[in-house]
């Protein structure tokens, strides 16, 4: 193997209160600790009204994991629990090779078509098989060896980590991830430390073998709106009475290998087959993750509420919409004709393998209120013939951001100006969760890996003209001027819903956007908010290619560690971890379309809380959405508009599917998986 098999530090109780039960009351709580009361907390947040016990949020968001990705071949730990992924389908076997139901995971071809489909059309699949076999996993845009290159790629030693500051976000004992897990291999290359690469069958397979395992970075791959809409294969023709949506998950190879394809010689878009990629969790890959399932609440029926990629994700947890290009004022306007997107095949009387899917104009804006505009009409058809009210939600004229863009303001308040050359959307004004939470004066911040360096790079951006107008984006032509300023490159710009939004961004951001740092501080202090949400930076996020899982998982250990060293905070505190998105990852579940905009394939979601334990697993269909419908019933807060998301009922299920509501659209507030009557104090792991 590349590297030894790590031993990430493990989180130790800081207090002995390692199995004791909490009384919790409205305004505060006591905490009877092996017979003795410990003095309650009484911090700002804690004197809030709220529904439940919990009086804080933490929730954490990693980058680009799919639930059976991640948990594929896990099995419950709780009593009577049970779990829909890839082992408990017969998909594949324990160790992760194809089992005797491996074929519900077959991938197929699609012949040419004359313009974008949202379900492949009847009789023009073709299985991969042995004779056409499926796109490999390949090695697109990970590190190639242990260079010096920041921060797309490991360090190269200890003393570099200290040279550029290091990562301050993660413990000194965890450094060690950040110099380790590169390829070796050529960029863009057969990966050929997967087991049995180049002849992998048409399905899943596992990234574990004597060369690869969750310590090692892998290729990317793309995750971007219409190609996700047209790997999921949707049409309610293909609707059974266990998958109603007719959803079949069965084009992801196919996509990645065609949709950029320009000849018979020319690779795609290099993502290849990385999407069916998956980690073993019983073979200690994601171990802290698994751990943290073995011992609270895992849901194995959370979606990514967005088709596609970070920033429209991260947006929709923020807004529960979608937002759109504008004159800054929010009056909806026409981006210019570049950035418009146009998925229907440049070449349509092509083969495919001389590029009859590639798309005219891979772009990030859509006026899907637009039949006639391009990709728009086969999702608005399909919406309109599922068997429950799911509306397109598209608003007449407003053109949606549909992929990555960055926000209308630097970190630091700037507007960006001339968005439309920046790469950036202008300023919004479509109300948030930041908005709501304000308005009721409930204490919130988003607390951002370098967050603080993103703002001295933003500075030094703003006093330097050339620097701001660059066409490279602000941000990163700053730091590439100057490398003095290249942590700051790391923070996420596109992860943070509120920088796009002009009443956050015109009154005193900092009040709200934070650094991680702070948030470690005010746990310690007992000045957490109510509502915090934790965003790692681009190194640590865990992102397949720039990041690795284990990275994650040192960054989420840094705070949960915090909290086991505050028991009395943490005992009125639920810890959410999720993911943006499934970045592109394959998944055996069922997916539920609510509007024109997703859902899309499942994501992990743990909840941690002294509520929510005992390894148990939770199928009520949710989204990040479910997030905002958590904090309004807890904090009792109204939806945030008319249109969005949040709006959506709770769903209900019968007893023998609990995964498809009958209700549907819906989506979940997440109480249930809560038990509000009984309280277990754990830590976090053992």
């Amino acid at each position: 193997m590349q590297n030894s098999k790590r031993v990430l530090t493990r989180w130790r109780m800081k207090a002995a209160c390692c199995a004791s039960i909490f009384a919790l009351c409205a305004f505060g709580y006591t905490a009877t600790v092996r017979g003795q009361t410990a003095p309650a907390v009484m911090d700002a947040a804690a004197k809030m009204s709220t529904a439940s016990p919990i009086k804080h949020v933490i929730i954490l968001i990693g980058e680009n994991r799919g639930l059976d990705h991640t948990f594929g071949v896990y099995k419950p730990k709780g009593a009577g629990q049970t779990i829909s992924n890839l082992l408990s389908k017969r998909i594949v076997n324990a160790d992760g090779s194809p089992g005797p139901a491996y074929k519900l995971a077959q991938q197929f071809a699609v012949a040419p078509q004359p313009l974008f489909y949202f379900g492949a059309p009847k009789g023009a699949k073709t299985p991969y098989g042995a004779s056409n076999v499926m796109p490999q996993p390949n090695t697109n845009g990970a590190p190639q060896a242990q260079d010096s290159q920041f921060p797309d790629a490991p360090y190269t030693s200890f003393s570099q980590v200290s040279a550029i500051g290091g990562e301050t976000d993660i413990q000194p004992a965890n450094q060690l991830f950040t110099t380790t897990g590169a390829t070796g291999l050529p960029d863009k290359s057969l990966d050929t430390r997967v087991p049995s690469a180049g002849s992998l069958p048409p399905g899943p397979f596992v990234l574990l073998g004597q060369n690869i395992d969750d310590d090692d970075y892998t290729g990317d791959t793309t995750h971007r709106f219409y190609q996700a809409a047209q790997q999921q294969d949707c049409s309610v023709a293909n609707a059974t009475r266990d998958n109603p949506t007719g959803c079949l998950n069965d084009l992801f190879p196919f996509v990645m290998d065609t949709y950029a394809r320009s000849s018979a010689t020319t690779q795609g878009n290099f993502s290849e087959g990385n999407s069916m990629g998956f980690y073993n969790a019983e073979r200690e890959e994601a171990s802290i993750l698994k751990q943290l399932a073995d011992r609270f609440t895992l849901s194995d029926n959370f979606h990514q509420s967005f088709l596609g990629g970070t920033a429209q994700n991260h947006v929709m947890f923020g807004t529960g919409d979608a937002i759109y290009w504008s004159d800054g004022q929010g009056n909806a306007t026409t981006p210019p004709a570049s950035m418009i997107a146009n998925p229907n095949p440049a070449n349509p009387g092509a083969a495919v393998s001389a590029g009859g899917n590639k798309y005219t104009r891979d772009a990030n804006f859509s006026n899907c209120s637009d039949v006639t505009q391009p990709g728009v009409k086969p999702i608005v058809d399909y919406l309109n013939k599922l068997p429950y009210d799911a509306k397109p939600n598209c608003a007449e004229d407003h053109y949606y951001m549909l992929d990555n863009t960055n926000p209308g303001y630097l970190p630091n308040g700037t507007v960006v100006p001339s968005p439309a050359t920046q790469g950036s959307i202008p300023p919004s004004s479509v109300k948030n969760i930041g908005d709501a939470l304000n308005e009721k004066k409930i204490s919130w911040a988003y607390f951002a890996g370098n967050y603080n360096n993103a703002v001295a790079l933003a500075n030094f951006a703003a006093a330097n003209p050339a620097v701001l107008n660059s066409t490279a984006g602000p941000l990163t032509a700053a730091a590439e001027a100057d490398p003095a300023h290249a942590m700051g490159a790391t923070y996420c710009q596109i992860c943070n819903p509120f920088q796009y939004s002009t009443s956050i961004m015109t009154n005193n951001p900092s009040a709200h956007l934070k650094d991680t740092a702070d948030l470690i501080t005010d746990i310690k202090n007992n000045k957490l908010p109510a509502v915090s949400i934790g965003k790692p930076d681009g190194v640590l996020d865990g992102h397949p290619s720039s990041s690795k899982v284990d990275l994650f998982e040192a960054y989420v250990q840094n705070i949960l560690d915090a909290l086991d060293a505050n028991p009395e905070l943490k005992a009125t505190t639920a810890v959410f971890i999720t993911w943006d998105e499934a970045g592109g990852y394959w998944d055996s579940g069922f997916v539920q379309p609510v509007d024109f905009f997703g859902d899309g394939p499942r994501i992990p979601l743990l909840i941690l809380s002294p509520y929510t334990t005992g390894g148990k697993i939770n199928h009520a269909y949710a989204d990040h959405v479910s997030l905002d419908k958590f904090i309004e019933r807890n904090w009792r807060l109204r939806p945030l508009t008319d249109r969005s998301r949040d709006n959506l009922p709770n769903p209900v299920a019968k007893a023998n599917n609990p995964y498809v509501p009958t209700n549907m659209p819906a989506l979940d507030d997440l109480f249930d998986a809560f038990d509000f009557s009984h309280a277990v104090m754990r830590p976090f792991t053992e």
